[in-house]
């Protein structure tokens, strides 16, 4: 079984993020989605809204793709995560170069750490390219319209948060 690991805060999730697992379905047996606990960040949502949105999320994806979702929160090295789920990828979406620059200082550290777990690079579809969860949290914060770059649920859940 080809188990990969995609990681990221997703505060929120998301189209962007969607995107990349939807394509990273078709990769894996077992898609994990690691959901980091970055307490240096400051999330805007606490960790079990964070999993409570993905795995509503994914519910649907796993059933378009047939590929098995699962999320599982973090707060080790990435890649003691992906040993502890036995992923043999790590999955990360790219949306720009300044992405790659960052992506590979990390996929050097990795391997140095364990060769046996493989990084592949997904980039973003074109139309989800801008999309950031931060960028996404400052204009709901600011009163505007996200619906463009989170899904339905995302964008109540914001509305709820952000009144």
């Amino acid at each position: 079984m080809r188990v990969g690991l995609y990681p990221g805060t997703f505060d929120p999730i998301t189209l962007g993020h969607i995107d990349i697992i939807r394509r990273a379905s078709a990769l894996v047996d077992r898609l994990v989605i690691g959901v980091a606990i970055n307490r240096d960040k400051g999330p805007l949502f606490n960790l079990e809204e964070r999993v409570a949105m993905i795995e509503a999320e994914c519910a649907k994806l796993s059933e378009q793709t047939g590929t098995e979702i699962v999320v599982h929160p973090f707060e080790n090295l990435l890649i003691k995560c992906a040993a502890d789920v036995n992923a043999s990828l790590i999955i990360r979406g790219l949306r720009a170069v300044a992405d790659f620059e960052y992506e590979y200082q990390m996929v050097g550290m990795n391997r140095a750490l364990d060769n046996s777990i493989e990084t592949v690079f997904l980039m973003a579809e074109a139309k989800h390219q801008a999309i950031a969860s931060k960028l996404v949290k400052e204009i709901a914060r600011l009163d505007g319209d996200v619906s463009k770059f989170v899904t339905p649920l995302v964008n109540e859940e914001l509305k709820k948060r952000l009144g």
